[in-house]
């Protein structure tokens, strides 16, 4: 079996190749991967190379397929799994193998470390380790591209369950946000962002009363908003507010008067800025426990932190990276209940957009890049799909159909855009 796949050989170096995939083992499954969301993480295992803690360190010589949020169906399976799986089979995979004799151990994972298995990549051979260890998940719901952004809704469901806190006299850590307390999402409206509002206003067993977003760009606050809107949250019981901490003389006193005075219980810093990290330090209320969820690449990244309240105040930092198995499952429950992660995707590309739009990723504005690996396609904002109507008619379809949908991403603008893919190279 051919594939066409973009690979990484080193810093700053991919290339969308075409290669056989080896004929699979027993213990082995060959799959079709449909879509695949490009991820920051993509971006860093780029930009460093070999120097990656996932990436091996004879990248050059043994390139890996980059790509690690992607769907697809199953094609061939292995003796070993014909009574667990079967061809036609919709999947998602948590890539975070947690394996220990991978091509980098402990953190060897598809989209890092793998030669034959990849997000970006038309066809992949899934190792034996990931069915071995609970990671390959079936997917039964509508369309792909929820099955595609599992893996970075199950990443801020991860990072909900790490918070903890303490009771007064007692060393006993609660793990989870506190339900019904205050919790703020800072730089929280780019695509993880998006992420968690959805998730913590659909949350069935917990929740905060107040949730407070905030960021700098009005625009990407009034799409939120427009999304996730005030009056929802309110029928869920969530007092939401959306600030924009750059129209505030004083954030850090405008954001405590919001909470009563108190400070937050639960905080979560989405953006690797030393000043919104300190922001949510000087927010944190008594027990406070901030998140530390956008990971940095800059290995000697610092930020102050105030160590009287850690003291007195009980106030705590977390950092989470990535979800696991368990969150993975869950994000694919929530979405069969109705979760529609379509506000994260922004732009729609083919393979041939991976590799330009990886190298700029984070010049790229918008939420979520969403890349179908069948078809070739420039990556394509939703919001330009009208005025390329124009000249191409398969763009006013698919913005007619995203029209009817508040302006975004659907299983119908999928199914159109897969059936009709053609048309965009007339």
């Amino acid at each position: 079996m051919k594939t066409k796949a973009v690979r990484l050989y080193g810093k700053k170096d991919l290339r969308l190749e075409e290669f056989d995939l080896p004929k699979i083992k027993d213990n082995e499954i060959l799959a079709k991967v449909v879509c695949d969301s490009l991820c920051m993480s993509s971006y860093k295992a780029t930009s460093q190379g070999e120097a990656h803690k996932r990436v091996p360190d004879d990248v050059s010589a043994n390139p890996i397929i980059i790509g690690h949020e992607f769907a697809g169906e199953l094609v061939e399976v292995g003796a070993k799994w014909k009574n667990e799986f079967k061809a036609g089979d919709k999947f998602s995979i948590q890539p975070a193998l947690n394996y220990n004799e991978g091509p980098v151990g402990v953190l060897s994972a598809p989209g890092y470390s793998y030669a034959n298995i990849g997000g970006d990549a038309t066809y992949v051979v899934i190792p034996n380790e990931v069915m071995e260890l609970g990671c390959l998940l079936p997917y039964e719901g509508k369309g792909f591209y929820p099955a595609s952004l599992s893996e970075p809704l199950s990443c801020v469901i991860g990072a909900m369950h790490a918070n903890y806190h303490t009771t007064p006299g007692s060393y006993i850590h609660n793990m989870e946000i506190v339900d019904g307390g205050k919790m703020a999402l800072l730089a929280g409206v780019g695509p993880m962002g998006l992420a968690a509002i959805n998730y913590v206003l659909n949350r069935e067993d917990r929740k905060p009363s107040l949730l407070v977003v905030t960021d700098i760009d009005q625009t990407r606050l009034d799409r939120a908003a427009s999304l996730y809107s005030v009056d929802y949250a309110a029928s869920r019981g969530i007092q939401l507010e959306y600030i924009n901490t750059g129209a505030m003389g004083d954030a850090v006193a405008g954001l405590k008067e919001i909470s009563g005075g108190e400070g937050y219980n639960d905080v979560f810093v989405f953006a690797p800025v030393p000043p919104v990290i300190e922001q949510a330090d000087a927010i944190l209320g008594f027990d406070g426990c901030l998140n530390f969820f956008a990971g940095p690449s800059n290995p000697d990244f610092k930020a102050q932190m105030n160590f009287y309240n850690v003291h007195y105040a009980f106030t705590h930092v977390v950092g989470t990276s990535g979800g696991n198995t368990d969150d993975m499952k869950e994000a694919l429950e929530v979405m069969s209940k109705g979760l529609d992660p379509a506000g994260l995707v922004t732009h729609i590309g083919g393979l041939n957009a991976v590799i330009d739009a990886t190298y700029d990723l984070p010049n790229i504005p918008g939420g979520k890049k969403l890349i179908y690996n069948h078809i070739e396609m420039p990556l394509t904002p939703i919001a330009d799909f009208r005025e390329l109507g124009k000249t191409k008619a398969i763009y006013s379809m698919l913005a007619d159909i995203c029209e009817a949908n508040q302006g975004l991403w659907s299983v119908e603008a999928e199914e159109m855009l897969l059936v009709n893919a053609k048309a965009l190279n007339y």
